[in-house]
């Protein structure tokens, strides 16, 4: 009977609160929803491109808003009291949401001024601008869930948690730059190894938001993240000795390589990430072998 009252109570409380709008938390929420729309349609208004870039850029100006409107939506009708009940910690989910789409916001935001913003493009400029001043939204939230609010997260917006987010970031910003590997064997086979941890990593990250999900697992969850974070660590090892040998052997930078469209500047992206993710994956594996800043050993 506990359990049902319990159920009844909080129920009871889960109403539709309009208010939730007017503080100082729903007011950031909207002017990030109204910006990135804006700068998703300039974005769309400008037009397609030839790569991968342009289309992040538009993904994350969709992807990002409308993550944004569920979180708002659910803390208006205060349903998030029954998943913070029920299934997860919804002040880390939200907290944790924020940090990634400040990730993205301020990546795509670089990228994109890098490769459409010139002197004789102003519209590539105003985009950019737009694009920037979503980014600021973001960190903005986290900065004040972080030391405004005070919110501490029990995984996702913890240490271990956002150290997963960052590993898949890089992961993401390797696949948007591979480009120029398809005739050549050993890239293809580095192309697998990015592959092969990338899918993993939103599964333990879901698992571990998902408090009753994780209770119900079969195996130890902090054994298997363990084991794979070796795996990871061997596959890229492998990719940061192949990728550069045989991308950039007898293959020096051209003199015309302007970073808009030139195949040997995004090919060395590619690099630079994946060294990237290797010492991210490498400091994880440390960090959970000593056990350290909450990373949990088996």
């Amino acid at each position: 009977m506990g359990l049902i009252s319990d159920v009844k109570e909080t129920l009871s409380k889960t109403v539709f609160t309009p208010s939730t709008l007017m503080s100082g938390r729903g007011g950031l929420h909207m002017a990030q929803i109204l910006i990135s729309v804006v700068t998703f349609i300039l974005g769309s208004l400008r037009g397609g491109s030839s790569h991968t870039y342009w289309n992040y850029a538009m993904f994350t100006w969709a992807f990002c808003p409308i993550m944004t409107l569920i979180i708002t939506i659910i803390e208006m009708f205060k349903l998030d009291i029954i998943l913070n009940m029920f299934c997860m910690d919804w002040a880390d989910f939200t907290t944790g949401m924020a940090m990634s789409s400040s990730l993205m916001t301020v990546s795509v935001a670089i990228t994109y001024a890098n490769f459409y913003a010139c002197l004789k493009c102003l519209y590539g400029w105003i985009v950019s601008l737009f694009a920037f001043l979503c980014a600021l939204l973001y960190v903005l939230e986290v900065l004040k869930d972080k030391f405004l609010d005070k919110k501490k997260g029990s995984y996702l917006a913890a240490l271990p948690g956002f150290w997963k987010v960052l590993e898949a970031f890089v992961s993401c910003m390797i696949f948007v730059s591979l480009t120029g590997y398809r005739d050549k064997p050993a890239l293809v086979f580095c192309v697998i190894a990015y592959i092969v941890p990338f899918p993993i990593l939103p599964l333990i990250i879901a698992t571990n938001i998902l408090k009753k999900l994780k209770t119900c697992l079969p195996f130890n969850l902090d054994r298997f993240v363990f084991i794979f974070l070796v795996i990871s660590v061997v596959l890229y090892i492998f990719t940061a000795i192949i990728w550069p040998i045989y991308t950039f052997r007898n293959n020096l930078r051209p003199k015309d390589c302007p970073p808009s469209y030139c195949i040997w500047a995004i090919q060395f992206m590619v690099a630079f990430f994946t060294y990237v993710n290797l010492i991210l994956f490498t400091v994880d594996l440390v960090f959970t072998l000593l056990g350290i800043c909450g990373f949990k050993r088996t």
